[in-house]
């Protein structure tokens, strides 16, 4: 098992010094999530090969891996002209993570709630596309459902990963978006199995609590999604029985604290979240 760290909230660390820090912070690993100067949301790569090699030795330098890189698309969007731009960034991402020697990626479903149909239709349309270069650079691709894409639930996100076909395309659980996959750690976790690879580790509020009113957005009915990622104790997603299901599946994949909220203590936040999650995992007799 790997406890990795995203870190999203350090992005204005020159790239190369991230390795550095992750490993000063008690990492092994972490995550490679979106970053201006790298894979930045919705756009083109924004390195060269030689930056990817000079990244890549000072991984090696500090002894830090990288447990995925995750980037963000609209390659479910409803417009056309975005899907196939899109497709256009993910190949060259895909390769860029081969370059890495990194063999995992992290993405979402993306498209649009409100035309779930259209939406599913260009996912598959771009799947028929990137599968082969995904298959050809030996990487392998995982899935979380968030909140406002063409799919949120945690069983029907399964689903639909199942009806992929691959063993290159996994399930990621994401615990702060607990609340907007149905609540039910438990029941999502075991119907995933070992089809669930990544775990993200971050608290958040139960929206609906309160009749509902947990948030008050105005004007009302509006039709936004809200969470957070706080530190673990922060909200009210229940870690123990997130670990006990991991623990009842014989979870062995990879473990990220992805705390989003307090850039302005993101050492403490991450040293934290690295020992509670170590404290989570030793309570369920599950070794990093």
């Amino acid at each position: 098992m790997k406890l990795s760290l995203d870190p999203y909230m350090f992005r204005q660390v020159p790239l190369l010094e991230l390795p550095g820090l992750v490993a000063d912070l008690g990492y092994q690993w972490l995550e490679l999530s979106p970053r201006d100067d790298f894979l930045p949301f919705f756009n083109h790569p924004r390195v060269d090969d030689a930056r990817v090699a000079a990244f890549k030795a000072e991984l090696e330098a500090t002894g830090v891996g990288v447990s995925s890189v995750l980037p963000l698309y609209k390659w479910s969007g409803p417009d056309e002209d975005e899907r196939q731009a899109a497709v256009r960034y993910w190949k060259r991402a895909i390769r860029i993570t081969a370059e890495l020697g990194v063999d995992v990626m992290n993405s979402e479903f993306n498209g649009r709630p409100e035309q779930a149909a259209r939406s599913e239709s260009q996912f598959w349309r771009s799947m028929e596309e990137l599968l082969p270069v995904f298959e050809a650079e030996g990487v392998r691709l995982v899935l979380e459902p968030h909140p406002d894409d063409f799919e949120e639930g945690g069983r029907a996100a399964i689903d639909l990963i199942r009806g992929i076909n691959s063993p290159l395309v996994s399930f990621m659980y994401c615990a702060p978006h607990t609340f907007h996959m149905g609540n039910d750690a438990a029941g999502i976790i075991g119907y995933a199995g070992d089809l669930l690879t990544n775990v993200h580790v971050a608290d958040s509020f139960d929206h609906t609590g309160s009749s509902g009113l947990r948030y008050i957005v105005n004007p009302p009915g509006s039709t936004v999604r809200v969470h957070q990622h706080l530190d673990i104790g922060q909200g009210e997603v229940d870690f123990d029985e997130l670990f006990a299901s991991l623990a009842s599946v014989g979870f062995d994949g990879t473990v990220t604290a992805c705390v989003f909220a307090w850039e302005d203590r993101a050492r403490d936040s991450s040293r934290f979240m690295r020992e509670k999650i170590t404290d989570l995992l030793m309570k369920q007799g599950m070794q990093l």
